[in-house]
């Protein structure tokens, strides 16, 4: 009796069946997952558009005489998920250096990041926060200067010979080098 309880041996046939049968389950599986996985990450290896040049302003906007004026920085934003259409991302003061060249400041103290304030009476930066000056061409005016460096200047490009388009971007403040934020 003690042959009946135990259980009939298990063929090759039914091995065989279970172990294709578990693999091709496997192969059948593993294609979902991955185009799942692949649409999950797509958004995080897409490149994004922050470093490229942002349309600012015109030359017609800005005064012959070199006089800076202040423009906020507005284009789409986007990071891994979120997409964000005509976000602030900043400000640049631009003046004229010549009839068809423009010089780009960003509008941070790259002391302690506060922002810079053009004050027409010292034509020249001031940093309200530790009162550091700048001279119109973003250089520190005054060598006791808690500022390390003076103002980021940026790239800039003229394009269809009256718009204004800068390359934004941010640096770390409280250092003498330029160290771009991520």
């Amino acid at each position: 009796m003690e042959q009946d309880e135990l259980p009939p041996p298990a063929d090759r046939r039914t091995f065989f069946k279970k172990a294709c049968a578990t693999v091709v389950g496997l192969i059948v599986g593993l294609f979902p997952f991955a185009t799942g996985l692949a649409v999950f990450l797509d958004p995080i290896r897409r490149r994004s558009k922050d470093s490229d040049l942002i349309l600012v302003g015109s030359l017609s906007a800005l005064p012959p005489d070199g006089t800076p004026r202040k423009f906020p920085v507005i284009t789409s934003h986007q990071d891994a998920w979120n997409k964000l259409p005509n976000v602030p991302v900043g400000a640049v003061y631009l003046r004229r250096t010549g009839e068809k060249t423009v010089q780009a400041l960003n509008v941070v103290c790259p002391h302690a990041g506060c922002f810079v304030d053009y004050v027409a009476a010292r034509k020249g930066f001031l940093c309200p926060c530790h009162n550091s000056t700048f001279a119109m061409t973003g250089q520190i005016n005054d060598p006791k200067s808690p500022a390390a460096r003076g103002l980021d200047e940026l790239e800039v490009e003229i394009r269809n010979d009256t718009e204004i388009w800068v390359k934004f971007q941010n640096f770390r403040a409280g250092g003498a080098e330029r160290i771009p934020q991520a």
